[in-house]
């Protein structure tokens, strides 16, 4: 049974009644009572205007749902003016004037109990035939959770029934939506679930954070009921039953909406050569996918990784022929390779994305970190400038803050060469900094989900070991944003929402197994912090220009300081040497400060 009967022809003999009826009650209760032809003709006029006015504003049309709020406006606006004509032309000089206005206000009382009893009818009756449907308790009783409500109650097939809301708002206490209750705040979700015996919960609070999903799934865990969530607005935009689907590892770290001023990215991505290194990794793939829509005149996707190229050409254009010249195989430890490539290709926009990036293996093989990130960071700075590329994007990590690890000082290094080359070089050079990103190659979380799958043990280096995490396609999005905002020499630093324990994530991707697994904590390795940070000593979190975006300046480093390294550095001492250049100070040379080169 549709719940949504919509208002029609035949509710128009029960609303002329009413005008009979109230003009009746009306001159019933006058003092003196006018002649019955009249009476007659009075009630004969009412409803004439009513039937003339309720044409145009489709009050008989079908146009609203039956006892919507919709269809009391347009039934408020035809009686009032009804009875204002009524009023004026005063078919009946011999009662009071004001008889109109009673009867123009006791139909309209009618017509509204007659429209209000038949919905609720209509609801007891609808209710009475789900009550076989699933009960369940909803979690959020503001704008998306009240849409899903009354998605629920007006579907006659939706599997669900609500029996609760549960929200910690104190003001939403005792209110009763739709007719369903709110049972109190998280404090009484476990006392709600057992008083109306629900099956489970649906988190509906849009871009709920992270660890309030967390405490409520664990509440609901331990009473052994399920949950499941509303998608984000980024997947759906409505709030229906059908959107509803089961808690995903994003939602536990938090879901928000990143504000993209896309008119400013445009002005440098519409219409210009753009090349993208390290075109086949997690974020070079997303890049390149997300740079693809802002229509450059030409998207160049560089790798050494032929596999890799060949996957991200399959995600853009649904097929992968590799004839195309888009398609850039080269290494960036070849010097002479990446100028050709840039001398011939002419890029004006360069995103560098490559780089080696595990952590412990590069704290055993430090002289691979120096000749890739390093030394493949420098031939692209250098090859950048040589053609004159007009902004230049040098994506790192947030090991690079106070780094203690090769990849961190390998990071940091190529932080302060891209700064050196806008003290030297026209065009905007600039580094991007962030933390870990989910779905990445080499992901913790990558190797949690292995290790579940496989039944354990998992392994987890410290129970208080915490780390920033951000969805690939958020962290892409804010990367050209930044892009769009930073001034040379600068490192932006993406607002990456609170740190995460590790030992507790692991702990929520295993509650998603259908087995139990074991866990193991091997201690942090070396180069491991147990805590990251975004901002390193002296950096001040400075958000200018966009709130999720914060800048930092970087000071400076020569590139002359750095090329001897790759070719005399003792394996046992290079460590020790890439830490020192992180650290040196900057030699005394006129360097433009951060202001200065906003401002040009």
């Amino acid at each position: 049974m549709d719940h949504h009967r919509p208002a029609g022809p035949g509710d128009w003999p029960a609303d002329l009644c009413a005008w009979a009826g109230g003009l009746a009650l009306a001159i019933t209760i006058a003092p003196e009572r006018p002649p019955l032809l009249h009476a007659a003709g009075t009630i004969l006029l009412a409803v004439t205007l009513h039937s003339a006015i309720a044409w145009p504003v489709h009050l008989y049309r079908r146009r609203y749902d039956h006892g919507t709020l919709d269809e009391l406006r347009a039934l408020g606006v035809t009686v009032a003016a009804a009875g204002a004509l009524l009023y004026a032309f005063n078919p009946m000089p011999t009662v009071p004037a004001g008889i109109p206005v009673v009867a123009a206000m006791t139909a309209l009382l009618a017509m509204v109990a007659v429209r209000g009893t038949g919905r609720l009818r209509r609801e007891r009756r609808q209710r009475a035939e789900r009550e076989a449907a699933e009960p369940v308790v909803v979690y959020g009783a503001g704008a998306a959770g009240h849409r899903l409500l009354r998605s629920m109650l007006h579907d006659p097939h939706c599997r669900f029934r609500p029996v609760g809301l549960i929200d910690d708002d104190p003001a939403k206490q005792n209110l009763r939506i739709e007719g369903v209750p709110v049972l109190g705040g998280r404090a009484s979700l476990i006392a709600a679930l057992e008083r109306t015996d629900a099956a489970g919960v649906i988190f509906a609070i849009r871009g709920g954070d992270g660890a309030l999903l967390r405490s409520v799934r664990a509440l609901v865990t331990a009473t052994e009921r399920w949950l499941k969530v509303l998608p984000s607005l980024d997947e759906t935009l409505g709030a229906g039953v059908a959107e509803v689907r089961e808690v995903r590892l994003t939602d536990l770290l938090g879901r928000r909406q990143i504000d993209t001023d896309l008119a400013t990215i445009g002005d440098y991505l519409t219409d210009r050569r753009v090349l993208v290194t390290g075109a086949g990794g997690s974020i070079g793939s997303e890049l390149c996918r997300q740079l693809h829509r802002f229509g450059p005149a030409e998207l160049m996707m560089l790798d050494r990784d032929e596999s890799a190229l060949h996957a991200v050409q399959l995600s853009i254009h649904g097929r992968a022929l590799l004839d195309s010249p888009e398609l850039i195989l080269a290494d960036l430890r070849d010097a002479a390779a990446i100028h050709a490539v840039f001398a011939e290709r002419r890029p004006e926009v360069v995103f560098h994305a490559a780089a080696l990036k595990h952590l412990t293996l590069l704290e055993r093989h430090p002289g691979e970190a120096l000749q890739t990130n390093v030394i493949g960071t420098l031939n692209v700075l250098e090859a950048a400038a040589a053609t004159g590329v007009e902004r230049f994007v040098n994506i790192s990590t947030d090991k690079a803050a106070d780094p203690v690890s090769v990849l961190g000082y390998s990071k940091r290094i190529t932080e302060r060469l891209t700064a050196h080359r806008s003290t030297v070089t026209t065009g905007t050079y600039l580094n991007v900094r962030f933390g870990n990103v989910l779905g990445s190659r080499g992901s913790v979380i990558t190797a949690f989900q292995t290790q579940i799958a496989a039944g354990g043990p998992v392994t987890v280096t410290d129970p208080e070991v915490t780390r920033y995490f951000m969805t690939v396609q958020e962290a892409v999005q804010l990367v050209i944003q930044a892009a769009a905002l930073g001034a040379g020499g600068e490192a932006l630093v993406l607002d990456m929402g609170s740190p995460v324990r590790i030992d507790e994530l692991a702990h929520q991707l295993a509650a998603l197994a259908d087995r139990p697994v074991q866990f193991v904590y091997t201690g942090l390795r070396p180069g491991e912090k147990l805590h990251e940070e975004l901002f390193g000593a002296g950096e001040t979190d400075l958000r200018p220009l966009h709130p999720l975006i914060s800048h930092v300046s970087v000071p400076p480093l020569d590139p002359a300081l750095v090329r001897p390294l790759a070719a005399s550095a003792p394996p046992a001492t290079l460590t020790g040497q890439l830490a020192d250049l992180c650290v040196l100070p900057v030699p005394a040379i006129d360097v433009p400060t951060l202001s200065a080169a906003r401002t040009s």
